[in-house]
């Protein structure tokens, strides 16, 4: 029997991502993809270890993007807490007269 062709990297990523997600169960995505379960089984091994050994190997300090997006939310935190402290001051100053008015319905 001849031996069936091999599939793409990124059909067998699609595939594995389904049954990670939990959208296809390892049987139904070997029938579709017309492998065994022990392949998509040993895709997910492959892909999962590929992931970790990514990780694994960085280098530990952020990228330049994760470095803008750090100093993003600093900023962004910063000016939420001053409006925070202003509107505490602002409602201070208005001794209660804060509020939607009583005569509109």
């Amino acid at each position: 029997m001849a031996r069936p062709t091999a599939l793409p990297v990124e059909e067998k990523v699609r595939v594995v991502l389904a049954v990670l997600a939990g959208e296809l169960t390892t049987a139904v995505a070997a029938r579709q993809a017309k492998v065994s379960e022990q392949s998509i089984s040993n895709w997910k091994r492959e892909f999962i270890e590929s992931g970790r050994l990514g990780l694994a190997a960085g280098t530990g300090k952020p990228s330049t993007r994760e470095q803008q997006f750090e100093a993003q939310v600093a900023d962004l935190t910063s000016a939420l807490r001053g409006a925070a402290v202003e509107l505490r001051v602002w409602k201070k100053s208005a001794g209660g007269r804060v509020g939607p008015s009583r005569t509109s319905r």
